[in-house]
């Protein structure tokens, strides 16, 4: 890497991070990104422009607002700090090409959804909506080069130049990705609201995999949807296990209390923690575009190694 080149994206990197603090922020609240400027939320004052400087303020200021010494959310630091990165790891993967640009901006979106979804359970279409139009958009200049590239040149022949037919068929792949993506996750929704009576999915990871498709392309989404189900499956059942451990330590401690004074109990702490965590599982809302958003961003770096991979135990 270009020392120069590296340092700026880097920095560019934070100051996009540091935009993209305002956007988790202030979108789920149906608030504009532009204006008025970033103020403390606890005592409205403005924050001015050198306490508005990605990473260094917030240590220089202690994670407190300067005025009325209200805690800022480390979270600021570490979207900063994690946008620079990932531009710098975009541009090291990459090099100084369109493609840098083209995946930096779905970084950047991915983070933005990611951490917002983490948060409020929400995924604003502002984000995956202009997301989706871009990736479409970036498949004429960065080719995506999935299964129609592969197959459609040896099917169908275009009255057009090879390099003209090329950009088409990386038009078709965004496509096809986002289509397949959007009706993988909505098809699973619909499901599960036939099984279990209730919303599984909501319509953000819908628009989410369609974003994540048009700039990935169809054998990547469909690899980010399995493991960010993996992952998801993982977490829940890991969650499970820990609320029922600590319901258990709960109602012994509960159950001797009882027994001393002379009291019946009719269920063991086991079965009573058991039901417990199944309570929690069935109420339990869990923000899945947090893995969605995750694994596609692995995707991104690892998915076609992966793929190759694991191609080799198949042919």
């Amino acid at each position: 890497m270009d020392p120069v080149y590296a340092t700026s994206i880097f920095v560019l990197g934070l100051a996009f991070g540091s935009f993209l603090n305002v956007c988790i922020y202030r979108l789920p609240l149906g608030l504009s990104v532009v204006s008025p400027r970033s103020a403390c939320p606890q005592c409205k004052r403005p924050i001015a422009f050198y306490d508005n400087v990605p990473v260094i303020s917030w240590l220089v200021l202690r994670g407190q607002c300067r005025h009325c010494k209200a805690g800022i959310s480390p979270r600021y630091l570490a979207i900063e700090l994690l946008t620079a990165f990932l531009f710098l790891g975009c541009y090291a993967y990459f090099g100084f090409t369109p493609a840098t640009l083209k995946y930096c901006a779905f970084g950047f979106l991915l983070l933005g959804l990611i951490f917002t979804d983490a948060e409020t359970k929400l995924l604003p279409d502002k984000l995956t909506l202009p997301g989706l139009a871009l990736g479409v958009l970036f498949s004429f200049v960065v080719p995506v080069r999935d299964v129609a590239s592969q197959f459609l040149p040896g099917v169908v022949n275009l009255p057009f130049s090879d390099e003209l037919a090329a950009h088409l068929f990386s038009f078709a792949d965004s496509l096809l990705g986002a289509a397949v993506g959007a009706s993988f996750i909505y098809g699973a929704g619909a499901a599960y609201l036939r099984w279990r009576g209730t919303e599984g999915m909501g319509f953000g990871d819908v628009k989410l995999m369609a974003m994540v498709g048009a700039f990935l392309g169809m054998k990547l989404t469909i690899l980010t949807i399995f493991a960010a189900s993996l992952a998801g499956s993982l977490f829940g059942l890991a969650s499970i296990l820990v609320v029922w451990i600590k319901r258990v330590q709960r109602f012994r401690l509960r159950r001797a209390k009882l027994q001393e004074a002379g009291r019946q109990v009719d269920l063991s702490p086991h079965q009573r923690a058991w039901r417990s965590a199944q309570m929690m599982y069935r109420h339990y809302q869990m923000p899945f575009g947090v893995f969605l958003g995750s694994t596609a961003l692995a995707a991104l770096f690892f998915g076609n190694q992966f793929l190759n991979w694991y191609g080799r135990f198949w042919w």
